[in-house]
């Protein structure tokens, strides 16, 4: 007989959360009929501003049985948090969980622009890519690294060898599921091996809050700035260089500039 599902959530704090976040991201998508297109990542929207989408976009998923996929085999994966002896546990998995979503999403962009730029496939401007796969396939990887002997479960009964994991993966749902990105899914792989190798080190405390608050800001602004949503509170204008926009928080008379970010279908990620 298997344990409590409570002892489950205890010793996978940041899993239960980030699946409870995901869940009722999806409930209340599905109550207000929000579409992909208008939370999901495509190149076209990337260079008119919209880079908030890099943060919806991986948070969001279209249907019940995409939410249940993601989320069963990142509840599998939160393992992570529970190998602490091994240099993983909870501040390892937060940390990375942030850069992963960050760059996965960043990276998808980058091969768009290839594609797009590089060899005149257009059809890429417009693919709009939505949901979690590119975190869970990127801990797929570092966990086959990291603790190779360890197994993927889904949905309770079916279990994948961990080391193969990641490609059989990325493979078995771009022949089940046509939709899956499969860029998308590569990009999580290629981040979770460049963190599990090591490429990308130094995350602590400070850097994942750091990181945080400059996605927060770059969220708000980008929001205002595209038109997506209306902060009454904020109003941004140019100053010295019209390249560089300024946040201006009204009734504190306190302007912020920063540096701008580089800026037909549905992916399912």
């Amino acid at each position: 007989m298997g344990r409590p599902l409570f002892y489950e959530i205890v010793e996978k704090p940041a899993t239960s959360c980030i699946i409870g976040i995901c869940s009722a991201i999806w409930f209340y998508i599905q109550k207000r009929n929000i579409g992909y297109s208008h939370v999901g990542l495509s190149y076209e929207n990337a260079i008119e501003g919209h880079h908030w989408r890099i943060i919806t976009s991986a948070f969001s998923h279209i249907s019940a049985i995409h939410l249940v996929f993601n989320m069963s085999a990142l509840w599998s994966l939160g393992v992570v948090e529970q190998l602490g002896h091994i240099g993983l546990g909870v501040a390892y998995y937060l940390h990375h969980t942030l850069v992963l979503a960050v760059l996965s999403g960043a990276l998808v962009l980058g091969m768009y622009h290839l594609l797009i730029q590089r060899f005149k496939i257009v059809y890429f401007r417009r693919v709009t890519a939505v949901g979690y796969s590119c975190v869970v396939f990127g801990w797929m990887t570092i966990l086959a690294v990291k603790q190779p002997s360890s197994k993927l479960d889904l949905f309770g009964f079916l279990s994948l060898p961990i080391s193969f994991a990641p490609f059989e993966s990325l493979i078995f749902t771009s022949i089940i599921v046509p939709q899956a990105s499969f860029l998308g899914h590569l990009s999580g792989i290629v981040v979770g091996y460049a963190i599990a190798w090591g490429l990308i080190h130094g995350m602590n405390n400070y850097w994942a809050i750091s990181m945080l608050g400059w996605i927060v800001v770059v969220f708000v602004v980008s929001l205002k700035r595209s038109g997506a949503y209306d902060f009454k509170f904020l109003e941004i204008e140019s100053v010295t260089d019209p390249s560089l926009p300024s946040v201006r928080f009204l009734g504190s008379g306190r302007t912020l500039q920063m540096s701008s970010l580089p800026v037909e279908g549905v992916e399912i990620v």
